[in-house]
């Protein structure tokens, strides 16, 4: 692997890490455990944070709306 490649994804590793409590701005749900509902076994902080790891330049888009439309409101 190339430096260019390790950066990207490790930055995106770290996207991850630093967005996961945030991610209902990602379309990706509630972060909210209501307890009626078993937990999916891929709904982790390690799973956000290896989607992110490949994916955050669509993650960043997606948010940067997010929050665009949640100002606008």
């Amino acid at each position: 692997m190339t430096l260019a490649m390790v950066v990207y994804v490790v930055f995106g590793a770290m996207f991850g890490l630093a967005t996961y409590a945030n991610r209902h701005l990602f379309s990706e749900g509630s972060t909210r455990n209501t307890g009626t509902v078993k937990r999916d076994p891929l709904d982790g902080r390690l799973t956000w944070m290896t989607l992110n790891s490949v994916l955050w330049p669509m993650f960043v888009f997606t948010g940067t709306y997010s929050i665009l439309r949640r100002r606008r409101r």
